[in-house]
């Protein structure tokens, strides 16, 4: 129907195989610019028919399609079933209006729910099983190399204090620097000889070995305090503040040691849920194995699942049927030596 403005009218009674199509056919009325902020469309369905079966098909699509691109995990196969895979006997209960056929549909979709919530608890098993075997004990050990560290460098950094209202010293280059201005032009001429990412060693300081690493991407240098744990702090311009910087990184350390601790508790909190977690049976085990059973019912009585005798009869018939191998394998048999005609030979 076309009215008076131009604008078609169309009734939707037949419905696309892609879900795209649907979308396509609105694109004139859902779309910026519109004259009316309201629009109506209809879609239109026989009850009873086979508009049924093409609806849950446009639908199991979509959903797909929308898992993909809303970046969603979506189900490891998706099967796509078009008229040809249809069987008769389905056909003929949609058109009658067999309720079996809604029933195999909402349980078709409740399996395969139910499917995937397996799939995802077998791999949820596995991995706390992973994690019991190799990461959390990995992890639990790294920090407590990381508690004995920080403890043993905040040792080092206690026989090295400062004296009071005065400085304690840096060593660059081999010479002992006690004024913090020299120390810090001494440290900054040290730096601008550096010109590479691995780290060059340059003195020490309070007990920790110093050395100075350059980033070419971010133009920067960055001094390294080693001791037992690595402590970093980035450099300015400024030599008084670049020793306050050095000493504010090792000022750190209670706070990282504390914090070391606590994820250790943590990850010990965590290896006690998985290990109460794992071996857990899945809960809706029972319901699948039922569902699934009505399932597989159901395709028998509609005759959905299988092909039929027809299949049977064609495996029969193929199995029958002479292999070609066969005859290959055969010996071959010795020639005659008596002539024939040439007729003969030709007609074999």
């Amino acid at each position: 129907m076309e009215s008076g403005a131009g604008a078609p009218l169309r009734p939707y009674l037949s419905l696309s195989w892609r879900p795209g199509d649907l979308a396509q056919r609105k694109g004139r009325i859902e779309r910026q610019g519109n004259q009316n902020p309201l629009v109506h469309v209809y879609r239109y369905v026989t009850e009873g028919t086979f508009d049924a079966y093409l609806w849950q098909t446009v639908e199991n699509k979509q959903k797909f399609i929308s898992q993909i691109m809303t970046s969603k995990s979506p189900v490891r196969s998706c099967d796509d079933v078009d008229e040809t895979a249809l069987s008769f006997a389905e056909i003929k209960a949609l058109c009658a209006g067999d309720p079996r056929i809604k029933e195999r549909m909402d349980l078709d979709v409740e399996v395969s729910r139910l499917k995937l919530m397996k799939a995802d608890h077998q791999s949820k098993q596995y991995r706390l099983e992973d994690q019991l075997l190799k990461y959390f004990p990995e992890e639990i050990e790294k920090h407590k190399g990381f508690i004995k560290g920080f403890e043993s460098d905040l040792e080092v950094l206690a026989a090295h204090p400062h004296p009071e209202d005065g400085f304690a010293g840096m060593e660059i280059r081999g010479d002992l620097l006690t004024d913090k201005e020299n120390a810090g032009a001494a440290l900054l001429d040290a730096c601008k000889e550096v010109k590479t990412s691995d780290p060059v060693q340059i003195g020490n300081y309070r007990g920790y070995a110093m050395s100075v690493e350059f980033s070419a991407w971010k133009q920067e240098y960055t001094l390294l305090l080693k001791g037992q744990m690595t402590h970093r702090a980035t450099l300015g311009t400024d030599p008084r503040g670049n020793l306050t910087r050095i000493d504010n990184a090792l000022a750190q350390m209670p706070q990282r040691l504390e914090a070391a601790k606590a994820q250790l508790d943590n990850l010990y909190q965590q290896q006690a849920a998985a290990k109460e977690e794992v071996g857990k049976p899945f809960l809706y085990e029972e319901e699948l194995r039922s569902k699934n059973a009505r399932l597989v019912e159901l395709d028998t009585l509609l005759n959905i699942d299988g092909k039929g005798q027809a299949h049977t009869e064609s495996v029969v018939a193929k199995s029958t049927r002479p292999s070609v191998l066969d005859n290959l394998k055969r010996p071959v048999q010795p020639r005659s030596t008596d002539k024939k005609p040439k007729q003969h030979e030709e007609v074999r």
